[in-house]
């Protein structure tokens, strides 16, 4: 039998999740609600195949990936996301996943990229294979997103960092809390691998963002 672990910060999303894999004759040996708590039990119950979120509290499953894979190579990760965003997508490739799946995906669909993914394939849905389709046939005239490792969320905020803006006044101009901006700021410095604020707004200066310029008080 296919074992599995499931990482995702939705309790309810997770358990209609561990519903359907218990269906499709999936044994679910452990379950995860945040990165850092999903590369542990990853690690403790080595199962056939990981389900990771994308977005989650804590660590990013993109980053989260990348440290499990670190320490367990042969693990085999699926990723699972609501949004086909393509810089998320080639994150998730760089960082070691072998599949990535909409969330919306079908019954059928996501049988295949679990039985698939737990026996080594690569395996991608049909909208993310359509992406990437598009990505690569489109030539020359793509401009290719800097830090691609970074989500789109994260790419903002590092934006605003590089123009001169402090924690509280970026979480005002995105909506969103002081506590989630450290969260993504810290994100952003590990999955660039600095050490300080200076630093990355040195390296994102360099690839051109900030030009909006805003504030010159910078915070942690």
């Amino acid at each position: 039998m296919t074992t599995a672990v499931l990482v995702d910060d939705h309790p309810v999303f997770r358990r209609g999740l561990r519903t359907l894999l218990e269906e499709l004759g999936v044994e679910v040996v452990g379950e995860a609600a945040d990165g850092i708590q999903g590369v542990t039990t990853a690690l403790e119950r080595r199962p056939d195949v990981v389900l990771m979120d994308v977005q989650m509290p804590e660590l990013d499953g993109v980053t989260a990936t990348a440290r499990l894979i670190e320490q367990w190579p042969e693990a085999q990760v699926l990723m699972l996301t609501m949004a086909g965003d393509d810089s998320a997508v080639f994150a998730a490739i760089q960082a070691g996943a072998l599949g990535y799946l909409l969330k919306g995906a079908g019954i059928e669909e996501i049988s295949r990229a679990v039985s698939g993914v737990a026996a080594g394939h690569a395996v991608y849905g049909p909208e993310v294979a359509r992406r990437m389709r598009a990505f690569f046939t489109a030539g020359s005239g793509v401009a290719a997103k800097p830090f691609p490792e970074l989500s789109e969320r994260e790419r903002e905020v590092l934006d605003l960092m590089a123009g001169g803006l402090a924690n509280p006044i970026i979480a005002r101009r995105l909506f969103l809390s002081e506590k989630t901006v450290r969260n993504r700021v810290s994100s952003i410095f590990a999955k660039l691998g600095v050490a300080d604020r200076g630093e990355v707004i040195v390296m994102a200066r360099e690839a051109g963002l900030g030009a909006g310029g805003g504030s010159p008080r910078t915070g942690s």
